[in-house]
């Protein structure tokens, strides 16, 4: 909501607004580039003509640093909204391909343009209000940057305008408690929640389906750091290597370590399986290959 916005931050929005460009949100992104608006207008970044990076920043949560410079920190956890709650699948891939594209341009040294943007109810009601609504959406003339990126604490900062500038430590902890991150979120790998029952759960769930077409279902009986179990015929020949992730209300969240991503991007064998609702009536499981893992539901993105 406006009242949630900086000064400098909305005299710039209103100026935008008011100057005659009468573009919907739309046309604004069709303009910077994006194919096929329409069908992506409520997505929350954008990869445009000519493989510029284009973002939405919500500017109830821009922060104004020293020198007035701006920036916006936002968390790097997919699954949680702004301060705690999970998201639904299709706002969790939303974030998600949102996050990787932040880190193409990180990687690349690229810029990105942005959309400065408001919304009509609370930010923080934003993803749970059925009133939330976008109010102004307007291109920004001057480019952000990837200023900070922080697989430990779990943030990315973007900042506006030139390089070489980032906010101090309190600027990021009052920016993190506005973002709604109260506690510094585990790494990575502490993302694979539920432990040894949840898994196992997930483990019995799929040996049974398996069974259901004469196939064995094993864990490996000497680790292997790219997979933990494999599918296998009658006559023992290998159909699938698996990796197995079972998810449960309030553990939703898993990651994968650089090894299981590393060997899914080499084997046309390997398997993410995840199994939802485990050890309910509902339970319920999909598989995905090397290319499509990052789009399961609860996967934590890759940070390294």
């Amino acid at each position: 909501m406006d009242k949630e916005v900086a000064p400098a931050v909305l005299a710039v929005i209103n100026e935008k607004r008011l100057s005659g460009d009468k573009r919907t949100p739309v046309e604004i992104i069709t303009k910077m580039g994006v194919f096929d608006a329409r069908d992506k207008a409520s997505d929350m970044a954008w990869l445009a003509s000519g493989d510029n990076i284009i973002v939405t920043i919500w500017a109830e949560l821009v922060s104004v640093g020293e020198g007035g410079r701006w920036f916006l920190l936002e968390s790097l956890d997919p699954l949680h909204r702004i301060g705690g709650g999970e998201r639904t699948d299709l706002r969790i891939q939303r974030t998600k391909d949102r996050i990787q594209l932040i880190k193409r341009a990180l990687d690349a040294d690229q810029g990105v343009r942005a959309v400065l943007q408001t919304n009509r109810v609370a930010i923080a009601d934003l993803e749970t209000d059925k009133a939330a609504r976008m109010s102004v959406r307007v291109p920004d003339e001057q480019e952000w940057h990837v200023a900070v990126w922080s697989p430990e604490q779990r943030h990315v900062v973007l900042v506006r305008g030139p390089r070489g500038w980032v906010p101090n430590e309190a600027e990021i902890q009052a920016a993190r408690a506005r973002a709604g991150i109260v506690d510094a979120a585990p790494d990575a790998a502490a993302i694979a929640v539920g432990g040894g029952d949840l898994q196992s759960a997930a483990l019995d769930h799929l040996t049974r389906h398996f069974a259901g077409y004469g196939y064995k279902t094993e864990m490996l009986d000497t680790p292997n750091p790219g997979y933990a179990a494999e599918v296998r015929d009658k006559k023992g020949k290998t159909l699938l290597k698996l990796v197995v992730k079972g998810t449960a209300t309030g553990a939703t969240g898993y990651a994968l370590t650089a090894e299981e991503r590393a060997f899914a991007r080499r084997d046309p064998q390997w398997r993410l399986a995840v199994v939802s609702d485990v050890g309910s009536p509902a339970a319920q499981h999909k598989l995905y290959n090397g290319a499509d893992m990052d789009k399961a539901p609860g996967l934590a993105p890759e940070l390294g």
